[in-house]
C-alpha cells in the first residue's frame, strides 16, 4: 500500500539536545577508519582554526538517524519498517560538528515517491547548536521494499 502524499511537508517537534563528545567523536573516527589530528587532538584541531576536535562528516548521522525515528514510527504514516533499506545519504554543512556541540534535529518529510510497488522516502534533518545556529542538513532517503505477492 502506497504511503499518503498528504505527509509530505510533514514536520515533527525537535529532538532532545544530544551532546558531542571528544570520546563518540574519537570512536567514531577509529570505527571509519579516519585517523585525521582533527578528530583526536584539540591541538592538531586548534591549529587547523577549530576550538576543539571536529567529528567526521557522516559523525551526525548517529543523531540524524535516530531522529528520523519519529518518522518512520508515526503510526499515522503506516511505514513497514521491515521493509525499509537505507537508500541514500547526503550532509550539507554550515560548519563542522564540534566536541561540546548540544545538537537537536527537526524532521520533515520531503517526498514521498512509488517506484515499481516500493515507496521512496526522503527525510531532511535540520540540525541546530544550542544557540540555534544551522549546523548541517542531513537528507535520509529510505526504500520501503514492496509486499511480495503469493
Amino acid at each position: 500500500m502506497a504511503l499518503d502524499q498528504s505527509f509530505v511537508g510533514r514536520t515533527y517537534p525537535p529532538t532532545a539536545p544530544y551532546e558531542v563528545g571528544r570520546e563518540k567523536i574519537r570512536e567514531f573516527a577509529e570505527a571509519v577508519g579516519d585517523a585525521s589530528p582533527a578528530y583526536t587532538d584539540p591541538e592538531a584541531a586548534e591549529r587547523l582554526g577549530h576550538a576543539d576536535v571536529i567529528a567526521p562528516p557522516t559523525f551526525v548521522f548517529a543523531i540524524t538517524f535516530k531522529a528520523a525515528g519519529q518518522v518512520v514510527e508515526d503510526p499515522q504514516l503506516g511505514l513497514d519498517y521491515s521493509r525499509v533499506v537505507h537508500g541514500d545519504q547526503k550532509f550539507a554543512y554550515s560548519r563542522p560538528v564540534r566536541a561540546g556541540d548540544r545538537l537537536t534535529v527537526t524532521s520533515t518529510i520531503e517526498a514521498i515517491k512509488s517506484l515499481a510497488g516500493n515507496d521512496i522516502l526522503d527525510i531532511r534533518g535540520e540540525v541546530h547548536d544550542e544557540a540555534g545556529e544551522h549546523v548541517v542538513t542531513a537528507w535520509t532517503k529510505l526504500v520501503a521494499r514492496a509486499a511480495e505477492e503469493g
